[in-house]
């Protein structure tokens, strides 16, 4: 076994993981003078954001889209050089397949939360928009210190407004339930609007009041030509450019700290790094085996995060044989019964595949929610088929893919239950406990790329003592939105 010296003095730090948390902390600690080793397991950097390519298009196989209206993403697309390939989404108008047509996403919703019934008319029945009104004469629902979202809108303004707007919109987010997913966490702005209102809808309207007032301008979402999962390739180019050293094919199998002088050992194999400091940017199951000899208290709790599984089927057609209806997709609920839970026109959404590709169409489903265990068991062309008899049933298309590609992420989305702030704050209460060590990513504090890496960013600012940005991403996660269809 080989041990390096990692450090020349103070200021050496192991950032393992190389998703887009553990590159934006590697970014940021060459940014404030520290010396930097990226650890990655697998064989290249990314995690979630992975540019690929069907039938000679470049697509997004991940993510495809970024937060707009929070600063760090497109921040740091900015800071590593792709200003001028960033665009917002050529159409941000979705549809819905709900009681069994496509129809236009309603707008004047928070998460799929309305402010009136009438926001919701044509995607509801009568009843279900009759229901809503309820909600003014309703006493108030005591929300305690958190509720699952299904749970407390249902029970404000009905299963309806839940079953055929919420939980879509949220699976498009977390591929989870929405009658498990925590409101503090996962909707942090209606939480507290059900702490101060006894109506719902009425913190609803005070919440689009507020946006109105603070007058945003600019697009909700942002996209990079090339593909969103450029981003991290060219964060590592930077870090790497910056003096940076990132290791893929580098599994981290051992983490121990040196109560003597503080330091930290870190085992990837043969070989062996000292370090100052360690930002752990992995998946929770990860995170829990690397310190369960350290700190088995954060194990154990990151050992309860649940995640889920999913597939994205993306699809190339000739464009003479594929016409679409308007609009970036749509979402589809799941007492549709339907197999996708959504699809994105990818060639209609982002100008720049139209544009490189003028004689193709490129689309995408997604398949597989949480709990969801016998669709991700059918093989590839099993997908591509479902997925065209959906798309079919949906809009009509019934011409023959020139190309498939499925992408699966096996366990690729933490789940936020009930209580899962409180599971954040007892891990990082343990943590804590072990100077030079913070841990981010998308298990933490939201699982949008701008959350990541405001995680990330308050990692690096913990081990050089200040503790401001945990605590604010503790007591406010970041909201993560979804991008219209598809995500």
């Amino acid at each position: 076994m080989r041990e390096v010296q990692a450090r020349a003095g103070m200021g050496q730090v192991v950032v393992i993981g190389a998703g887009i948390a553990g590159l934006a902390a590697a970014h940021r600690l060459l940014e404030r003078g520290a010396r930097v080793t990226v650890l990655e397991a697998s064989g290249r950097v990314g995690g979630k954001l992975l540019p690929g390519e069907v039938a000679g298009a470049r697509v997004d196989l991940g993510a495809e889209s970024m937060l707009a209206r929070r600063p760090e993403a497109v921040a740091l697309a900015r800071e590593v050089g792709l200003a001028d390939r960033l665009q917002p989404p050529a159409t941000a108008t979705a549809s819905i397949w709900t009681r069994g047509a496509l129809r236009p996403m309603p707008k004047g919703h928070v998460m799929g939360v309305p402010g009136t019934a009438a926001a919701l008319s044509g995607v509801l029945s009568d009843e279900g928009l009759a229901r809503i009104d309820r909600d003014a004469e309703l006493p108030r629902t005591e929300v305690g210190d958190d509720v699952a979202v299904g749970e407390y809108v249902a029970e404000r303004l009905g299963r309806e407004v839940v079953d055929r707007l919420v939980e879509p919109l949220l699976g498009g987010v977390y591929a989870g339930d929405a009658y498990r997913i925590s409101m503090r966490s996962a909707v942090p702005q209606l939480f507290q609007a059900a702490r101060s209102h006894a109506s719902l809808t009425e913190g609803v309207r005070e919440i689009q009041a507020k946006a109105a007032a603070a007058r945003q301008t600019g697009p909700v979402f942002m996209g990079i030509q090339g593909g969103v999962g450029t981003l991290p390739l060219a964060v590592a180019e930077s870090v790497r450019a910056r003096g940076g050293e990132i290791l893929t094919g580098t599994p981290v199998t051992e983490l121990s700290h040196n109560a003597a002088d503080g330091g930290w050992r870190v085992v990837a194999g043969e070989r062996v790094l000292r370090a100052d400091a360690v930002v752990l940017a992995v998946p929770a199951p990860a995170a829990a085996r690397l310190l369960r000899t350290e700190s088995p208290g954060a194990a154990a709790e990151l050992g309860g995060v649940e995640y889920a599984s999913m597939a994205l089927v993306t699809l190339a057609y000739r464009r003479a044989e594929a016409g679409l209806p308007e609009g970036s997709g749509f979402l589809v609920p799941p007492v549709e019964g339907r197999t996708i839970k959504a699809s994105t026109f990818a060639s209609q959404k982002w100008g720049w595949i139209a544009g490189e590709n003028p004689d193709l169409v490129v689309l995408r489903t997604s398949v597989g929610r949480y709990g969801e265990t016998e669709i991700l068991q059918r093989d590839d062309s099993e997908l591509v088929a479902v997925s065209r008899q959906d798309l079919k049933a949906a809009t009509g298309l019934d011409a023959a893919p020139v190309a498939a590609r499925v992408t699966r992420w096996d366990d690729g989305l933490p789940q936020y239950p009930v209580g899962h702030h409180t599971r954040v704050a007892r891990i990082r209460e343990h943590v804590a406990k072990l100077p030079g060590l913070a841990v981010c990513g998308a298990p933490y504090d939201g699982v949008g790329i701008p959350a990541c890496i405001a995680s990330a960013y308050a990692a690096v600012d913990q081990i050089h003592g200040d503790l401001r940005g945990v605590q604010e991403l503790t007591a406010h996660p970041v909201q993560s939105l979804h991008g219209g269809a598809g995500e």
